[in-house]
């Protein structure tokens, strides 16, 4: 039986394709299983809250800040070598994790070690995105963004009970030296895949300044109202959700279900995720897509607000997976929507700055949510999440000015870059 068109089957026909997602997958899942490891490791030798957040905040900081940094490097030279290059020094920094853990060095090393890691996969992410429309016919980019978004939500949920498992049978260095030899096979599986006009830059040769770089990337989000519009989306899911994280595990102590019932509600979210990614190319193959992405909105937007007057975990759990999958289907959506509408030449520079922003956004709802609480009580805040989601559907649903395209942004590629 022949795959659909837009489907993860379809997407999944391809050779290629299918080893940058085993690559993503093993990778993905070994950082997810490490962070267990590495947060168990670090709590062990200092028994600090303080040294556990600053441990969190080394895994994320570098990706946000050094994004458009990632994004300029996965334009500027060929990707398959710069993901297989990430891949071995993350592969090597886990190594020098499990020598910490074993040789009892100072912990200090440890999100050190955990903060270059995530320094190092920077250009990993606007690589793989730039490089999946070339693996893949454009029929099928949704179904091949739908399956990356899959290997993620997987990872999430998988990866944890990896690494506690793990943990149960050795020591923290037995996960750091696990992830070590998944990113070497993510290496792997990327280098097995043909080169050439896969992998091949923006740009070949063109001189200009990083900082030139960036402020391109920038400008060509800003100038396409589209563009702007499909990052504020996704800026909202990650917001709502960084809230959720906070919101949903006082709302499950406030009804008595304690931390397990804030596990399986979060595990909802998760699952719904991935049933979000299987209508994703139904949705994709839309001839109303703003319509859809408005859809998509209010699919995470009236879940999320109805969680505040639902006193059952049952239900809990169906507004979770409900909402769950709204998020994701809006990241596909815009995602896919990103590659198909900016130009090649700014893609990689413009997709640098969106997905740290998007990343920024869940650090921002989690802080947030505490002082939201204060402010308006916790039936307020998370009825809040809903009216942000809801609110932004509206926005999105108002007609778009004809101003500003893309292709002004690819002029100022060509332009001299300045002094």
């Amino acid at each position: 039986m022949t795959a659909a068109p837009g489907t993860m089957r379809g997407a999944l026909r391809h050779r290629g394709f299918r080893r940058l997602l085993a690559g993503l997958a093993v990778s993905q899942a070994g950082d997810w299983l490490y962070n267990v490891a590495l947060l168990a490791f670090v709590y062990e030798r200092t028994h600090s809250a303080g040294w556990l957040a600053a441990t969190t905040a080394a895994r994320v900081v570098p990706l946000v800040v050094l994004g458009p940094l990632g994004g300029v490097i996965a334009d500027r030279f060929d990707r398959q070598y710069v993901m297989v290059v990430s891949d071995l020094a993350r592969a090597v920094l886990m190594l020098g994790l499990g020598v910490v853990a074993l040789a009892g060095l100072p912990v200090v090393l440890a999100p050190v070690l955990a903060g270059l890691a995530t320094a190092a996969a920077a250009p990993y992410p606007p690589s793989a995105a730039a490089s999946t429309p070339r693996l893949v016919p454009d029929a099928d980019l949704a179904g091949a963004n739908a399956a990356r978004a899959v290997v993620g939500m997987g990872a999430v949920a998988a990866g944890p009970v990896v690494g506690a498992v793990l943990l149960l049978v050795g020591p923290p260095s037995t996960a750091f030296l696990v992830n070590a030899a998944s990113f070497a096979l993510s290496g792997l599986a990327v280098l097995s895949i043909p080169g050439g006009a896969a992998f091949r830059p923006g740009r070949v040769g063109e001189r200009r300044t990083i900082v030139a770089d960036v402020v391109t990337g920038a400008r060509a989000l800003r100038s396409h109202p589209v563009a702007v519009r499909l990052v504020g989306a996704d800026v909202v899911c990650s917001v709502v959700y960084g809230m959720q994280t906070v919101l949903l595990m006082l709302l499950t102590r406030e009804l008595g279900y304690g931390d397990a019932g804030y596990g399986y509600v979060l595990a909802g979210l998760g699952a719904g995720g991935i049933l979000g990614t299987t209508v994703a190319g139904r949705a994709d193959r839309s001839p109303r897509p703003k319509a859809v992405l408005v859809g998509a909105l209010l699919v995470l937007a009236v879940p999320s607000a109805l969680m505040a007057v639902t006193p059952w975990l049952a239900g809990l759990l169906v507004w979770a997976v409900v909402g769950g999958a709204g998020a994701v289907l809006v990241e596909v959506l815009c995602e896919t929507a990103l590659q198909r509408e900016l130009d090649e030449e700014v893609f990689t520079r413009a997709y640098g700055i969106a997905l740290p922003v998007s990343i920024a956004g869940i650090v921002v709802g989690s802080l947030v949510a505490a002082p939201l609480v204060a402010l308006v009580g916790l039936t307020g805040a998370i009825i809040g999440t809903g009216l942000l989601a809801g609110g932004y559907a509206a926005v999105v649903a108002l007609p778009r000015r004809a101003a500003g395209r893309h292709r002004a942004a690819v002029a100022l590629v060509r332009e001299p870059a300045a002094a």
